[in-house]
């Protein structure tokens, strides 16, 4: 008896000491993660015990671009002006993008004009009703103080202006102008300048993303610099921002392995105005048709409505299909279990379109991935709640009503009464789609979607800040030919900036779109020399053949997508380039000065640091990478018949 007592005591004991422990390990997996995941790496495919070697041709570093480094301080006499002409205060109208482009701009037509800026007005964030107090316009996304710090020896920055000149501008009795976007430094000498100094304020209003034009003469050559020390170095995101970007990248790595940032460029404007509506089905062709339509009784759009999507594409007018870019991945020799961040705050089409993608590459994640709902909220920061512009239903009838309704509904017989609506649900009535079924007439943005657009700046912060620190990135869309600035070339041009040795992918979307056309039957069994053809094409396009032939194309509309070579300079014992010219002369690569003596120093001390062996062209992980071992397997067979272009290994169907 009394053995089976202390058995039972014993169980009792055992049982109350697991509850114990189940308790506080799930406390403490709350606390230090603020809130349990949705998702989460395949830690088991990523990564078995031990660090694992980084392919050179998948991660970098390029050789051919190490010698050059970030470097936008003057370079001439550039004392601050004695004086000033006035005050400028600006508005922006835009996304992300057009934000981060449109200050750089403000800030050199500030100097221009020796003028005091009044801190920009970010207008997504002042529409959006009832966005946290903690901020104002300027700080929800960049650090203010740091930004003015960071200027103060070139440009005069105020936080706003002086009581006087408040009130008065309140009146509307300062001149405002709308510069276009590629406005010369004629322009506001001769026609802003003579206002400001009548007026002592102007107002600018930026809407397509840019107030000045890109390329500007060589005499203004410091004025690149300036707009470089402004997008790199000024434009720096709030604490929150930072901290959380940071958390992300030690999240993505904590394996031991590096991670490659994706930037699809599904846009719902972006595939409007190229016409891209027919790559995508039912309701999604038709919201792109209408905005489209939009556009063209704006302006914004000079052609017709309804485009052969198809010879779109064929152009290379379209945006990359996350489908298109797995199959591009896997020709570069990524494995199955690369870890992919999808950079961007919006993908039209929503998670049905990533699933090709997501299928190939199990490991897609993104910020609500990696991120806990509290941790996100708290970026945003204390907001009041707003009233819901749900359709509610009818409130129910109770018995009585019912009958005395069937009463008063007039003699009999009569016909059956119709069957009760469908009702709406919640998550039919968020996001684009939820007015398509009942109204032809897209409704005005609500309060709630007014606090989504300014949300949005944060998520496209966020990832901005993740995508710059990446390995390797890709876009989905870049060089559009809009001639607004575009978030991957942003990306791209701060990546050259930071580092120019990192494997930054430049794909020629009417190269790829002719590569896939030739393997439309048998795509995801390609022959061997397709997929040769897709890897050399996407590694020059990485090196400095993609760079120079990209900013052709970027540099026009985007000086921040091509920065070089303004912004940086050459260590003395690089090797010789050849420098490129554009067709008016100018140079895009290769015309970089040597780094002052202070700067190779330091470069020579952290390259001594770094000085450890890598096994950065390790080849076990894709032995069939190695595309100078397959064509000297190819030149010993013994059918010496067979074309050089044809290989054993393509698919039987070919």
């Amino acid at each position: 008896m009394l053995l089976k007592s202390k058995f039972k005591l014993a169980t009792v004991i055992g049982i109350v000491l697991s509850m114990l422990s189940l308790l506080v390990h799930l406390f403490l997996a709350n606390y230090s993660a603020g809130g349990i995941t949705r998702y989460s790496l395949h830690m088991d495919d990523v990564l078995p015990f031990g660090p694992r070697p980084r392919p050179r041709r998948l991660w970098g570093p390029l050789n051919t671009l190490d010698h050059l480094h970030p470097y936008a301080k003057p370079r001439k006499i550039y004392p601050a002006p004695d004086y000033h002409n006035g005050f400028i205060y600006a508005k922006i109208y835009g996304g992300f993008e057009k934000i981060q482009s449109s200050i750089c701009d403000l800030v050199a037509v500030a100097r221009l004009l020796n003028a005091t800026l009044v801190i920009p007005e970010i207008q997504a964030t002042t529409r959006a009703r009832g966005i946290s107090s903690k901020f104002k316009s300027f700080s929800y996304l960049y650090d203010e103080d740091h930004f003015i710090s960071a200027l103060s020896s070139d440009v005069a920055i105020v936080r706003g202006l002086p009581k006087d000149l408040r009130e008065a501008r309140k009146k509307i009795k300062f001149p405002t102008v709308s510069p276009k976007n590629s406005a010369t430094p004629e322009y506001y000498v001769t026609e802003v300048l003579p206002k400001l100094s009548k007026s002592k304020v102007i107002g600018i209003i930026v809407n397509g993303g840019k107030c000045l034009q890109s390329i500007l003469p060589a005499s203004l050559e410091e004025f690149q610099r300036l707009r470089c020390r402004v997008a790199f170095h000024a434009l720096k995101f709030r604490p929150e921002i930072r901290a959380l970007g940071n958390q992300i990248v030690s999240r993505l790595r904590v394996s031991g392995r590096p991670y490659l940032s994706y930037h699809p460029g599904l846009l719902r404007d972006t595939l409007a105005f190229h016409g891209c509506a027919e790559l995508f089905q039912d309701i999604h062709t038709e919201l792109i048709q209408y905005r489209r339509n939009q556009m063209i009784k704006r302006g914004t759009v000079k052609e017709q409505l309804s485009v052969d999507s198809v010879s779109r594409k064929i152009n290379g007018s379209c945006p990359l299909m996350p489908e298109e870019v797995g199959l591009l991945l896997q020709a570069l020799g990524y494995p199955s279990t690369t870890i992919i961040y999808l950079a961007g705050s919006e993908t039209f089409g929503g998670q049905r379109i990533l699933i090709p993608l997501r299928a190939m590459y199990a490991n897609l994640v993104d910020r609500t991935s990696v991120c806990s709902q509290r941790e996100l909220s708290d970026l945003v920061g204390p907001e009041a709640p707003l009233a819901s512009n749900m359709a509610h239903p009818p409130p129910p009838k109770s018995e009585k009503e019912l009958i005395d309704e069937w009463k008063r509904a007039g003699p009999r017989p009569r016909p059956l009464p119709p069957p009760p609506a469908r009702p709406y649900y919640a998550h039919e009535k968020v996001g684009w789609y939820g007015w398509i079924g009942e109204n032809d007439t897209e409704p005005d943005p609500s309060p709630i979607e007014f606090r989504r657009q300014a949300h949005r700046l944060l998520w496209d912060a966020l990832d901005y800040f993740v995508s710059v620190e990446a390995d390797a990135f890709f876009p989905g869309f870049h060089n559009d030919g809009s001639g607004w600035p575009d978030y991957s070339s942003l990306i791209m041009g701060h990546r050259l900036y930071q580092t120019p040795s990192g494997i930054t992918y430049r794909p020629d979307r009417k190269t790829i779109a002719a590569l896939l056309e030739n393997v439309s039957d048998h795509r995801y069994h390609p022959p061997r020399n397709w997929t040769l053809a897709a890897r050399q094409h996407l590694n020059n396009s990485a090196s400095v053949e993609g760079i120079v032939k990209s900013a052709m194309l970027s540099k026009p509309v985007s000086f921040l997508a091509h920065p070089l070579p303004e912004c940086s300079c050459r260590t003395p014992k690089s090797p010789g380039v050849q420098s490129t010219k554009d067709s008016h002369g100018r140079l895009l690569f290769g015309g970089e000065e040597e780094c002052p003596d202070w700067m190779v120093h330091s470069l020579a001390m952290v390259s001594t640091k770094n000085n450890e062996p890598q096994n950065e062209d390790y080849d076990g992980e894709l032995p069939e990478d190695d595309s100078s071992q397959d064509t000297q397997q190819e030149s010993d067979r013994s059918d010496m018949n067979k074309s050089s272009e044809q290989d054993e290994e393509m698919d039987p169907d070919d």
